[in-house]
This record gives C-alpha cells, structure tokens and sequence, in this order.
C-alpha cells in the first residue's frame, strides 16, 4: 500500500519527467526552425550553409528517440503519444527521400515531408504546454 509521502513523490517525479519532456521537445522545435533558416540561406545566398543544416539534423535527431521513449514511459495523451511517435517516421522518411535515388523521383518530397515535421513538431509542443502546464483554477467571487 503506497503512503501519502510515496504517491506525492511520484507525482512529483512524473512533473518533472514532463517538464523536462516540454523542454525536450521545444529545443527540437528550435532545431527545426534552425534548419529551416539554414536551407534558406544556402539556397538564397551562400552555399557552405548546406553543411550547417546537414549537421544540425545529425545533431538534434537523436531528441526525437527520446521524445519517443518519454511518450512511451510517461503518462500523456494519446495525441501527444502519436505526435511524438511520428517525429522519429517523419524524420526516416526525410533521410529517404533525400539518400535513396529511385526512379520515382522521392526526393520531392523532402520539402513537404519537412514542413509535416515542423507541422507535428510544434502541434507536440502546444499539446505538451496545454498539459504539462497548468493554469490556476480561476476564484470566482461571491
């Protein structure tokens, strides 16, 4: 039988899993954005930028397995579950549209499969935020 003292620390371990789970997951958010901003640059104006945004995806993709694995141990919505189960398929996926030459042409789906990614990558992050951060019970007066 757990005691009071047992059940407000996991409680208390469970909030600060989440909190650090949220912090995860708007760093990788930023990541994306940082990319984003990168293949622009490269494309628009310098070149040599290419190899920043290559990086940053070999970087921050591995926050994405543990986004996965916090979804998987910590007691979140399905949403959240899914959002963050599919950051680590997006993810593959863009490494295949971009490395595997076939004859359908997949590489055009880079693009899109990039902006699907930022798409559940900030999705994720507004969910977690509704859940993780609770607002006050407003007091009513009488």
């Amino acid at each position: 039988m757990l005691t009071t003292s047992e059940t407000d620390r996991d409680t208390a371990a469970t909030s600060w899993v989440k909190l650090g789970f949220y912090a995860t997951s708007i760093i990788f958010n930023l990541c994306l954005i940082a990319q984003v901003l990168t293949v622009g640059v490269a494309y628009f104006t310098d070149p040599a930028w290419w190899t920043v945004h290559v990086w940053l995806v070999r970087g921050y993709s591995g926050l994405s397995l543990l986004l996965l694995g916090g979804a998987l141990i910590v007691p979140f919505s399905d949403s959240i579950r899914s959002l963050a189960v599919s950051l680590p398929v997006l993810l593959g996926l863009q490494f295949c549209t971009i490395h595997l030459k076939t004859p359908l042409h997949l590489e055009i789906l880079h693009p899109l499969i990039g902006f699907t990614l930022f798409y559940v990558s900030s999705s994720l992050v507004h969910r977690v935020s509704r859940e993780v951060v609770t607002k006050p019970d407003s007091v009513t007066e009488s």
